[in-house]
């Protein structure tokens, strides 16, 4: 062992389900370390360099260093795999997500009982509500500058506007918003974690365009690395320590978190003592880290006597639909003017409850409507797929300059219920280990049936609202459906009231282990039918209060 120090509290990871917590309890006086896995990048760092930011180890890391494995199906075996990945920087994946910013809902907590159970599910109701939850969206959204327009949304989950007023969106948002209207929907402008004028220090907007996989240079993107990260700094009381791994979580006889063993970048292995430990690496890294953490009392992993530790993993049900228009249709239609803008910022959620859309369960989800992202690598591998891998040579430069210089992509993707069931886990690989010699997180993929068949029948309601907004030659196509989206994860340490069925108490404390938090989305019962950053955001703020009384109250 390097080295050992003291501090009040540890929190492992930096992101949506960190930083927050670091926040509240530095700001109350409590002095914080968090270890991050990866580097502290800077605004200098974001470069517009599809190549090395978004196909090498930028954000995660490569196979060969420490990968993920995944199988799908459990008498299949596992190969190596980045899937299951979120990022490995400070700010976590809130670096270089595309921060579509919505609520859950009440149907989202209470699955269980309206649906009566789902056969072959494991859903569960939440221990709380979304009343519990709203202050702390509202004071989420505030603390980070969110953007967006409230009223519009007849099914949104909100009592107050938002604190910024929405992005611009493209002309084209016009168009579809007859269309979807002219199919009974009701289209609103896309919540994003993007600030629209200046908010604080931070400038608006530049409308690069570049916000899914990669940071924001200008700072606009509301990331947990320029809003909670350079608050808890601020305060004196927090300490970052980045390119530092936790790899094992000590409790003592009285089944008591005790603090945490950490390599530093320099391969030194480190303990440091806490009073509390907040785990928030990823529903996946963070079960693999408890999993990693066994004992003598816990010989199955830490607080897995009942089993449950990466089980229930949910991911987002994916789908995705394309409409290509010619821009000179677009440009007779609404003029030159913004023609360039990069969001299209419309959603749908008429089938987040829908008992009359013939869905096998109500349980939709959201229609999130976008431009094409402009990444030319990405542009030209899709288009060679559409063709069949026919396009090659000259052919493919002509078809990226009609791509890029003539057409307009106009897509829809579903965010969608995944169900929990026992085809779908995480646990330690047997065969395959990380650079360090520690098993990798294997992943078993199955989706639940209903999981796809809900999602093939929204995918094919998403095209009728392309359709009803006549692209060129009637071009509109499934890209991909009954997919997953593995960045959006949930579910591997759940909580409840019940500890024979949850790993976390309602206030996201481990049932066997005093003083052990897990903030990200392993909390979660149910995935929900969006994306779940929002949540665990304001989720780690709720419990971020709850252990910041406890302090107050000198009960730790």
């Amino acid at each position: 062992m390097a080295s050992t120090d003291e501090t009040d509290v540890v929190v492992i990871g930096s992101g949506a389900g960190g930083a927050p917590v670091a926040a509240i309890l530095a700001e109350a006086g409590a002095d914080v370390v968090v270890l991050e896995k990866g580097p502290y990048y800077t605004n200098r760092d974001f470069l517009h360099d599809e190549v090395k930011i978004c196909r090498r180890d930028f954000w995660v890391p490569y196979i060969s260093t420490d990968p993920h494995t995944i199988r799908r199906g459990k008498q299949t075996r596992a190969t190596r795999t980045r899937d299951g990945w979120t990022s490995r920087c400070v700010g976590g994946a809130t670096v270089h997500m595309s921060g579509f910013f919505y609520r859950l809902k009440e149907q989202d907590l209470k699955l269980a009982t309206l649906t009566g159970g789902v056969k072959g599910s494991d859903i569960e109701d939440w221990p709380i509500t979304i009343e519990d939850l709203m202050p702390f969206y509202d004071l989420m959204e505030a603390r980070i500058g969110v953007s967006g327009r409230a009223g519009i949304n007849p099914f949104e989950t909100r009592t107050k506007p938002f604190p910024l007023p929405p992005l611009q969106p493209h002309p084209a948002a016009q168009s579809l918003d007859v269309a979807a209207r002219e199919l009974k929907f009701h289209p609103f402008p896309t919540p994003r974690a993007i600030v629209s004028r200046p908010y604080g220090r931070r400038p608006p907007c530049n409308y690069a365009g570049l916000c899914g996989d990669y940071g924001c240079e200008n700072s606009s993107k509301s990331s947990t690395l320029v809003t909670f990260i350079p608050d808890a700094e601020a305060t004196g009381h927090c300490q970052i320590r980045s390119n530092s791994r936790a790899t094992r979580i000590i409790t003592n006889a009285l089944d008591k978190v005790e603090g945490v063993e950490y390599i530093d970048e320099h391969d030194k292995t480190h303990l440091i003592k806490a009073r509390v430990v907040c785990v928030a690496a990823s529903a996946i890294e963070s079960a693999r880290l408890l999993l990693l953490s066994r004992n003598a009392r816990f010989p199955n992993g830490l607080a897995n006597n009942n089993g449950l530790v990466g089980r229930n993993l949910t991911f987002s049900a994916f789908g995705k639909g394309t409409a290509i228009f010619d821009r000179a249709d677009l440009i007779a239609a609404f003029g030159k003017e913004n023609m360039d803008l990069p969001f299209m910022l419309r959603s749908i959620q008429d089938d987040y409850w829908n008992e009359k859309a013939g869905f096998a369960i109500p349980k939709g989800g959201t229609y999130n409507f976008l431009i094409h992202h402009p990444n030319i690598i990405n542009a030209a591998i899709r288009l060679v797929m559409d063709s069949k891998w026919e396009l090659m040579g000259q052919a493919l430069k002509d078809r990226l300059r009609r791509y890029f210089q003539d057409e307009l992509i106009i897509e829809f993707e579903i965010f969608g219920e995944h169900l929990p069931w026992q085809g779908c886990y995480t646990d330690l690989d047997p065969y395959i280990k990380d650079d360090h010699g520690f098993p990798a997180a294997r992943i078993t993929l199955q989706n639940h049936p209903i999981t796809d068949d809900v999602n093939r029948a929204m995918t094919s309601r998403g095209l009728e609202v392309l359709k009803a907004m006549k692209p060129a030659a009637k071009k509109v196509y499934p890209w991909t459906w009954a997919s997953t989206t593995m960045h959006l994860q949930q579910g591997t340490c759940r909580f409840g009231k019940d500890p024979d069925k949850s790993v976390l108490d309602p206030s996201c404390q481990a049932h066997e282990v005093k003083n052990l938090y897990v903030t990200d989305g392993s909390f979660m019962p149910t995935s929900g039918a969006v994306p779940s950053t929002p949540t665990i955001m304001a989720n780690s703020l709720r419990v971020a209060y709850a252990i910041r009384e406890r302090f107050l109250k000198r009960e730790i």
